[in-house]
């Protein structure tokens, strides 16, 4: 797919429920993807995007809550403190939102664009969009969180959303 056609999928798109593949070397192609997933991002009014919400089968996710932009391949949490439950939205759910326990503090191991790697602990809501980037990666979505009954109320608003556009 070319990055010029790059756009967000919506929920019911198969390709969000796809676990994405490791990126072995972060070449020309994937910092094209991820300059267009920024703009992406950016025009949505998202703080941060996945890699497979915009169709593409990387681990790849940029986050931006205020404290820069974050440009994150193959990301992983090898530690977690706290936790807290929080409301939540989803480029991929217009217009949805979920309760989602998540912790409040990780620490996370990535690659950057340049193929360095990096690690940081992150808290609160830089923590919370890291972790529900990463949750694209495995083809896990915010509806996922919700209880049988609620899911089943999201997905008729969302069907009737989406239908319509």
């Amino acid at each position: 797919m070319k990055e010029t056609e790059l756009k967000i999928h919506t929920y019911g798109d198969k390709v969000l429920r796809n676990k994405s593949l490791p990126v072995k070397k972060v070449g020309e192609e994937e910092r094209r993807i991820l300059d267009k997933m920024v703009d992406i991002m950016y025009t949505h009014g998202g703080i941060g995007l996945a890699a497979p919400q915009v169709g593409i089968n990387k681990q790849i996710i940029i986050i931006n809550v205020g404290k820069g932009l974050y440009k994150l391949i193959n990301p992983k949490i090898s530690e977690k403190k706290g936790s807290a439950v929080l409301e939540e939205g989803c480029l991929s759910l217009p217009g949805i939102s979920v309760e989602v326990k998540r912790a409040k503090r990780i620490f996370v191991e990535a690659m950057d664009e340049f193929n360095k790697d990096v690690a940081f602990w992150a808290d609160d809501l830089f923590s919370r969009a890291i972790q529900h980037e990463i949750d694209h990666l495995v083809g896990k979505l915010i509806i996922d969180y919700a209880s049988f009954i609620k899911r089943i109320k999201i997905r008729k608003n969302l069907k009737k959303k989406l239908n319509h556009k």
